[in-house]
């Protein structure tokens, strides 16, 4: 696969284990909603996060927890664009993270270098909003949707079932236009998974390199680390960079977190170690 994930303007190298700040633009996120629900607030948590070590921030105003309900149109937009043209200058990637196909092309015509798609741009229209513009996409897996994912996901083997779904969306992908290089591909921890599948998904990340697209993992403060733990979400964040730190370790090129701080530490001495 390419050593490096083209980003609109930007070329991410995948040679180090990257982070991907996020910035909840939403009332009603698991961890953090409403922390920075107005645009001065998420765009000042941005660039915290840019300090603290984020090679790429995701923006997103529309919450996909477990029994979250959609967000019309024109409140996700009004949530998320004054803060993508915040940081039009902010000197890293931004990514949207939406599965509609209008904010898609908003997103990227107020300065997104990525698209970050739950729904892995199956919506109609969504393939081509990416592909008429040379901003990444982020293609994930989900079971269902976020309203009903949890009410018991079912696989005969979790790990092959997601990974053909991944390769089955990247081929579409690559079809419509979208080059291999610009592709990254999520398993989706939590999106319609029990902990078993979660921990089979995260055990086996390696079967999804052969797929040659930048391999995230997104299990910052999830549920399967509440049960792990008993804590609550905003307490997790050991158990965060311990699940960020084995996802890299198993081939992830990009980890989603909320914590960069702790992260970006955690990963520096994994990286000194392993090029020792």
């Amino acid at each position: 696969m390419s050593q490096v994930l083209r980003c609109g303007k930007f070329a991410l190298d995948l040679s180090r284990p990257l982070i991907m700040g996020v910035v909840n633009v939403t009332p009603d996120s698991f961890s953090d909603g409403g922390l920075f629900g107005e645009t001065a607030r998420a765009v000042a948590h941005a660039r915290r996060l840019i300090g603290e070590g984020a090679d790429i921030l995701d923006i997103g105003g529309e919450s996909t927890r477990p029994g979250s309900a959609p967000v019309n149109l024109e409140e996700e937009r009004s949530r998320v664009l004054p803060v993508l043209e915040a940081l039009a200058d902010c000197g890293v990637p931004v990514s949207v993270d939406t599965r509609k196909p209008e904010l898609m092309r908003d997103a990227i015509a107020a300065g997104a270098a990525m698209v970050n798609d739950v729904t892995a741009l199956s919506a109609p229209g969504a393939l081509e909003a990416v592909a008429a513009s040379p901003v990444a996409v982020c293609l994930m897996h989900m079971q269902g949707n976020p309203g009903t994912m949890q009410v018991d996901p079912s696989y005969r083997d979790v790990v092959r079932e997601v990974r053909d779904y991944l390769v089955r969306r990247v081929a579409v992908a690559e079809a419509a236009g979208i080059a291999r290089d610009r592709i990254a591909v999520d398993p989706g921890f939590g999106f319609g998974k029990t902990l078993e599948h979660n921990l089979a998904l995260l055990r086996s990340l390696a079967a999804f390199g052969s797929l040659g697209a930048a391999l995230v993992a997104g299990l910052s403060r999830k549920a399967m680390l509440g049960k792990l733990t008993g804590r609550e979400p905003r307490d997790r964040v050991y158990g965060s960079v311990a699940a960020a730190l084995l996802a890299v370790q198993n081939g992830a090129h990009i980890v989603r977190v909320h914590d960069v701080a702790a992260t970006r530490d955690v990963l520096a001495v994994w990286q000194a170690v392993k090029n020792n």
